[in-house]
Formats: C-alpha cells, structure tokens, sequence
C-alpha cells in the first residue's frame, strides 16, 4: 500500500467535511494511506497574507517543515486554499534563501525544500493512472460544468501544466465517471471566496453569475474541488432560490464525490447527505 502525506486543513475538519470524506473514501478504494501531518497549523488560508506577511508564511513554512521531519516527500492538500498556501509558499522558499533562513528562525524548525504538494486534481489523476479508472464501473450519464473557481487555475509556478484560461484539470476525471464535460463560460471565474460572511451581497451576485452560466451550459450538475466554492455555491442557492433569483436547484460535487460514486460508493459515505442542495438523487442515475 502506498502512503501518501495528508493535510486536510481547517475546512476539511468543518465546513468542507464532505471533501475529506469523499478523499478519503477514495484513496482506500485505490489502497492510498493517506498519513496525516502530526501537529499541522492552519495554513493561513485567505486571511493572514492581508494581515502580517511574515505571519502568512510562516504558518504554511511549519507545516512544510513537519511533514519533512515525518518523512512525508508527497503531501495532498485537497482545499484549494490550502494547496495555493502550501505550494505558494514552496515557490517563494525556492525563490530566495534569504527567506528560507528568516522562516527557519522564527519557526525554529529546519526545512530543505523536499515536500511536493499535490492538489485534488493531481492526486485524482495519480489515482486514476493507477488503476482507480477500471474500479469506475457505474457510469453515471450526466450533463457536468468543471468549476476550478480562481485557485485551482491561477498561479505561477504555483498551478502547473494548467491553462489559466481555459483550465482542463478536472475533464479526464469527470469523463472516466460517464459524465459529459459541457463547454461554459464560467469555470474560473469567482464565487466570492471568503466574503460569504462579510460582502453576503457581492457573493449572492458572483454565484448566482456562477449558476447562471452553468444552467446556459445545460449542466444538471456543478462539479469543484474548492470547499469555498463548494460552501457558497451550494449553502447560497438556498437565498437565491427563495429571493427567486434562480429557477431551481443546482447540484454541486465535489470531484472526489463524483469519483466515488461512479465507484459504486455509498452518497451518505461520501457527504452527499451533508449537502444544502440534495444530490443524492444523481447516484441512481447511473448504469
């Protein structure tokens, strides 16, 4: 069985659990151990850069730093957030040793560079190479739009093999599920990200452009693999389906979600239950 290091970050253990669920169930299905870092910290996420820069770097430089000491050569970081945080951080760490010795003591903790740091479309596609594509024995028939929102297509050196524009991480995946990947307009634009709470109007405004574009597609389903994107394009549809500013209901899956039930897994053991928007109703439409 093959290990591979595991963060899972604070929505993951909250808000996002479904994709910690969801992750989890497939990596058994695909014999991954999925070894999570002793002691990790919150990355920082989409807050501690506009507050203290030297702060922003060094809560995702511990986390670097204990994987290495834990042996852990490969870490998955499935939020979005906490991968741009993570890798980020390995980009500008390789980028000036100055910063490198500086993080080193206000940590106090060594680092020598050696983490990679896999987001979920990477561990997915990893997963697939290895034979997770024949245990995809329920074809699901559906219409899909891939949302990368701005994290999982953005960033220099950050987001590799990737194009900004017209991101494709995600089709192979969704396709080996019997879904039809829909050309749209609207996967990579923003859903608002961590306003939900204090600009709720601008991120009502940024998902229901988000949805729009998805029904236009003629999508029956939204898939991500952002717990951001996934928590406010899910939990907001409530609001613009009762202000009537949207026709109807829109699934959201997390891919990993997707993956697992075209596998043949159990909604509830993935987090579809856990859902504002009920999807679980899309298991039964497969073959």
């Amino acid at each position: 069985m093959k290990t591979l290091g595991y963060y899972p970050g604070c929505s993951l253990s909250g808000g996002g659990i479904e994709l910690d669920l969801s992750v989890r169930a497939i990596a058994r299905a695909s014999d991954i151990e999925l070894r999570e870092i002793e002691d990790w910290n919150c990355c920082g996420a989409s807050a501690a850069h506009s507050l203290d820069h030297a702060l922003a770097v060094a809560l995702p430089f511990r986390v670097l730093a204990l994987a290495e000491a834990q042996g852990l050569t490969q870490v998955l970081a499935p939020c979005a957030a906490c991968f741009s945080r993570l890798k980020g951080t390995q980009v500008r760490l390789s980028r000036s040793p100055e910063l490198t010795r500086r993080m080193q003591e206000l940590v106090e903790r060594p680092y020598g560079g050696s983490v990679s740091i896999l987001n979920i479309n990477e561990f997915v596609a990893s997963l697939l190479a290895a034979g997770l594509a024949d245990k995809l024995t329920r074809k699901l028939g559906l219409k899909a739009v891939a949302y990368y929102g701005c994290l999982l297509s953005r960033g220099q050196d950050i987001v590799t093999g990737e194009d900004a524009e017209d991101p494709q991480g995600m089709a192979a995946a969704i396709r080996a599920t019997g879904c039809e990947v829909l050309p749209w307009n609207g996967a990579n634009e923003c859903c608002g990200g961590g306003f939900s709470m204090s600009k709720t109007g601008s991120v009502l405004d940024l998902s229901q452009a988000v949805l729009d574009e998805a029904r236009a597609a003629g999508a029956e389903l939204v898939v991500t693999g952002c717990p951001m994107c996934h928590s406010n394009l899910d939990m907001r549809q409530l609001e613009l389906i009762k202000s009537r500013r949207i026709p109807g209901e829109m699934p959201i899956l997390y891919l990993s979600e997707l993956l697992g039930l075209a596998a043949g897994l159990k909604p509830e053991a993935l987090g579809l239950d856990r859902h504002f928007i009920e999807s679980r109703q899309l298991a039964r439409g497969g073959v």
